[in-house]
């Protein structure tokens, strides 16, 4: 296995581990074992495991807002509301147990300066996709209409991962589609 791919089984299983249980909960011998990696190959791909966390977070984000805006654009939906059908069906999949990097910061935030920097990268990176769509509609201040979308997301999120039922997304939606229409030019 070359370090391209043992790097790969590393954060393939690094993402599947601490996503169910926690970072805290899962030793570097487990991942190791889990992910059939060498400890030599295993550290040459990663130094610590303050390294593969950084980097399992860095990858989960781009694939997540990649999901997310891939199915946006597919939609025949209004984008905004778009956004809450694709969160209705990621609450719905196995497994969900909620947002990686708010999980993530709760975790560690307090203690491991990185990994609450990239919870901020990747919530700004969503209230930034979010201000995209809403600049895409005749609404009045768009900046405002993304922060309030944002907050919409987050709590479907939280909420979803608490009570383990998708309907938050549902929920949220009508509220989004009361807001973007309260924002219309006339």
């Amino acid at each position: 296995m070359d370090r391209n791919e043992a790097a790969d089984k590393l954060l393939d299983t690094a993402e599947a581990l601490f996503y169910e249980r926690g970072i805290q909960a899962v030793g570097m011998a487990e991942l190791r074992t889990a992910s059939g990696v060498s400890l030599k190959r295993f550290y040459q791909c990663f130094a610590s495991k303050d390294e593969l966390v950084e980097a399992y977070l860095r990858r989960r984000d781009g694939r997540w807002l990649a999901a997310l805006a891939a199915h946006v654009e597919r939609s025949g939906e209004q984008s905004v509301l778009a956004v809450f059908d694709w969160l209705h069906q990621w609450f719905g999949e196995p497994g969900f147990r909620g947002c990686a990097f708010l999980n993530s910061f709760g975790e560690l935030g307090g203690v491991a300066p990185a990994v609450a920097e990239i919870a901020r990268e990747h919530k700004r990176a969503l209230r930034d996709y979010l201000r995209e769509l809403t600049g895409r509609l005749d609404a009045a201040d768009p900046d405002e209409l993304a922060e309030q979308l944002l907050i919409l997301v987050e709590g479907a999120i939280s909420t979803a991962a608490v009570n383990g039922r998708a309907d938050s997304a549902r929920t949220a939606r009508s509220a989004a589609a009361a807001l973007v229409a309260a924002r219309e030019k006339r």
